[in-house]
């Protein structure tokens, strides 16, 4: 019986990019109580279907379809194109090491372009990463968040943007890094 819950809970995940709330999870299954909820994800965490966060929320387990890594692709001159699976890859595991301290952000405007980050593009920030002179990182700066190098001058803290038209941020009361930058992800279709 758990196999036919097992591939509800992961239709849901594949069509919502997301794992169900525990009301959504009964509702979906038929379920009539959140102890019959409560049951059935203690059931399904034991076989590390899924997991649950800090917050109770529910985390996708070992059932996450992983994409194949069929080699390595050459960016300067053209090569020979050799395809064979040399291994396999979820995008998850290889993007967030720490699931209940990682959160996504759009990124608005230009100030990190010369970094790689543009308008548009996701930015994964990590909450548990130790911020170190050098980091992308996520700051409140005197009330409003930004996303900067974070650099230091005469022992002082400073957040410096990846674009020259852009002044370095010197806070005139408090500054908190907030995360540090760990990934990003862009797309290229719409």
């Amino acid at each position: 019986m758990d196999q036919k819950y097992k591939e509800k809970i992961k239709k849901f995940y594949t069509t919502h990019s997301r794992m169900p709330s525990f009301g959504e999870v009964a509702t979906l299954l038929g379920f009539k109580s959140r102890e019959a909820v409560t049951k059935l994800v203690a059931r399904l965490s034991r076989d590390n279907f899924l997991t649950q966060d800090p917050q109770g929320k529910l985390i996708p387990g070992n059932f996450k379809n992983p994409l194949k890594v069929l080699g390595s692709v050459q960016a300067g001159f053209p090569t020979i194109a050799e395809e064979s699976i040399s291994d396999t890859i979820s995008l998850d595991e290889f993007l967030i090491k720490n699931r209940e301290s990682t959160y996504v952000l759009t990124v608005r405007g230009d100030s990190m372009k010369n970094a790689g980050i543009i308008e548009g593009d996701m930015v994964l920030a990590d909450r548990k990463v130790r911020p170190e002179v050098g980091n992308i990182v996520i700051a409140d700066v005197d009330g409003e968040y930004t996303m900067k190098y974070l650099r230091i001058k005469n022992g002082r803290y400073f957040l410096e943007a990846a674009h020259d038209e852009y002044p370095d941020i010197y806070p005139k009361g408090d500054m908190s890094i907030q995360a540090v930058v760990v990934g990003i992800v862009r797309t290229y279709r719409k």
